[in-house]
């Protein structure tokens, strides 16, 4: 995962690998070694490239959001018949939306 990263912030900065490795007092085979997962990088080590190529990195702690998983589980438990039922209302739904937003853009 660092090492995705890496490679993708040194591309968005148009640096090559010696260049970036230029930067970072280290050699080239050290920074294709880390881009290829060969190493591990750690943390402050990214977090270090990473802003060298000009890019900071932000981690934030977010509850865990399941309800895809949920809705998921619940139209499994549906018959066929029903979930077509429930997209034919949805698509209903979405007709009657579509036509009442060109009513009022022609009004």
């Amino acid at each position: 995962m660092g090492s995705d990263l890496v490679r993708e912030a040194r591309r968005r900065a148009g640096l090559t690998q010696r260049e970036l490795a230029e930067r970072a007092g280290t050699t080239q085979s050290a920074i294709a070694r880390l881009e290829s997962g060969k190493t591990s990088p750690s943390f402050e080590t990214v977090r270090r490239l990473l802003k060298l190529c000009g890019f900071s990195l932000l981690v934030q702690l977010e509850p865990y959001d399941d309800s895809d998983l949920a809705q998921a589980k619940a139209a499994l438990r549906r018959t066929p018949d029903e979930r077509l039922d429930q997209l034919d209302a949805g698509l209903s739904f979405a007709r009657q939306l579509q036509a009442a937003y060109a009513q009022v853009r022609g009004a």
